[in-house]
């Protein structure tokens, strides 16, 4: 495996990289494919590709002259550790919330 030079929180930082993630969620695709579905040129799409591939969340394979790109989720496990954290938070707001609403009826 190859170093980590972005890390998941960089890599899904930006809404381009996410949504390209997004797409890759629902099958592999050409980078022609993708640079489709964006107001952006395939060169910015590639550079989206080279920041999740350094986080390891994609891979790029030569099929004939194109590269098709797949989604390694794996690494979005560290996201959602760290959110799984902040999820109590959460909770403890939803049961005063209930508890204020019951209170009142």
């Amino acid at each position: 495996m190859t170093a980590v030079k972005h890390d998941v929180f960089q890599a899904i930082a930006d809404p381009t990289r996410r949504k390209v993630l997004g797409l890759l969620a629902i099958k592999e695709l050409a980078i022609s494919e993708i640079t489709s579905h964006f107001p952006i040129s395939r060169t910015a799409i590639a550079k989206h590709l080279h920041i999740l591939s350094e986080a390891n969340l994609v891979s790029g394979k030569k099929v004939g002259r194109e590269k098709i790109y797949q989604l390694h989720p794996e690494p979005l496990t560290e996201v959602k550790q760290w959110l799984a954290y902040y999820e109590q938070f959460w909770d403890n707001k939803l049961s005063m919330l209930k508890h204020i609403v019951e209170k009142d009826d």
